[in-house]
């Protein structure tokens, strides 16, 4: 019976650098014995010198560890999915036998099993996620679960920037958020549910609003910022730090059913491209003002992770000049083409914005209290 199996980068120069390839057996042992058979040296990989898989190699049936199983006389049956994955090692040469600090971990390579299976993920992209430092402005609606599937994904430092506190109307949405955290700080609340779900990740505090006088000490820091705020000046804010510091945003916006979705890479556009002037203060009302579905925030928070994950590992085809528009009522999914404004005051030819300005007097809008008004996007 033909089984497909899986082959990690590391070990392809055996097999042609094919990633997957199919082999006849029963039993993981006898796919092994196959494997070793059409690719001469790959049981020395996989096996000890007491023909034992050893522990820094797992094997996989369908996503479940053979450990788990009946180890290598787990049965497998015609169109099983088997992956042979090991521990890897950082790039640089360890000379006194220490384990690499680059290496995975057996507890990291079972957690992220689903991952390290993927042929566009594998180990070295799992490597690279937890790696990544990632950036998102606030703790609300989008910011929850964008935090939430990259804490899972095993992003390594996840920054949060919030100053607000949770409140009970927060908790029709904001997933990070429950009953007893009402008046808990959100920052506080978004941490403790991050780390229950995974404790290897790195939680960054930034106890604050984003402004003029912060942004840029916060924001180099990080390789992509995810927005979630909800009011005007914050957006523009956190547009133009983020193209003054050449990095890319990810950019998501909800209200009442709809959603949006971009992402700005430098050089590639940003938000004064698509909308160069603020509306006039009161013509756009917030969430807290309009309502918003519940669920819409999952729809476009997700999808924020998404392309956050496509960003770190660089696949597929991110949401760079192409902004989504998104209808709950209806459920149609309409895609907007954007290109690069040369008039842009940022990024254009002529850019007379060089350094941060005062966003507040720029939009019309009144400072933001701290912890009055909620600059989440809720």
């Amino acid at each position: 019976m033909a089984i497909s199996v899986y082959i990690p980068s590391p070990f392809r120069h055996l097999t042609d650098n094919a990633e997957h390839v199919a082999v006849e057996g029963s039993t993981i042992a006898e796919v092994l014995d196959a494997l070793e058979a059409s690719y001469p040296g790959f049981g020395e990989l996989v096996y000890d010198q007491n023909r034992q898989v050893p522990r820094h190699i797992n094997i996989y049936v369908n996503d479940q560890e053979i450990h788990g199983l009946n180890g290598t006389d787990t049965p497998v049956s015609d169109g099983d999915q088997v992956a042979v994955i090991p521990a890897l090692a950082g790039g640089s040469d360890n000379s006194n036998g220490a384990a690499p600090s680059g290496a995975l971990k057996p507890e990291e390579v079972m957690r992220y099993s689903r991952h390290i299976i993927m042929p566009q993920v594998g180990p070295q992209g799992q490597r690279k996620l937890r790696d990544a430092k990632v950036l998102i402005v606030g703790a609300g609606g989008l910011g929850g679960p964008v935090a939430l599937y990259l804490a899972l994904a095993g992003v390594g430092t996840i920054g949060i920037c919030e100053f607000d506190v949770v409140d009970l109307s927060n908790l029709q949405r904001q997933i990070l958020h429950q009953t007893p955290d009402i008046d808990k700080p959100k920052l506080q609340s978004a941490k403790e549910s991050l780390l229950a779900y995974n404790p290897h990740v790195d939680i960054v505090e930034h106890p604050m609003p984003i402004t003029s006088d912060n942004a840029m000490d916060i924001i180099p820091n990080y390789d992509i910022v995810v927005n979630g705020a909800d009011n005007f000046a914050t957006r523009y804010l956190v547009n133009d730090a983020c193209y003054l510091s050449g990095k890319t945003l990810v950019d998501g916006a909800i209200l009442l059913f709809d959603g949006q979705l971009t992402v700005y890479e430098p050089g590639k556009g940003c938000y004064r491209c698509l909308y160069p002037d603020p509306p006039p203060p009161g013509l756009v009302p917030s969430c807290a003002e309009a309502g918003v579905l519940g669920a819409i925030t999952g729809i476009i928070g997700s999808m924020q992770a998404t392309e956050v994950f496509k960003q770190i590992l660089d696949i597929g085809e991110p949401m760079v000049n192409r902004l989504l528009l998104v209808d709950a009522l209806t459920m149609q999914f309409r895609e907007m083409k954007l290109r690069q404004d040369p008039s842009c005051p940022l990024c254009g030819e002529n850019p007379t914005v060089t350094e941060l300005i005062d966003y507040d007097a720029f939009c019309g809008s009144p400072p933001l209290e701290v912890p009055g008004a909620i600059p989440t996007l809720s």
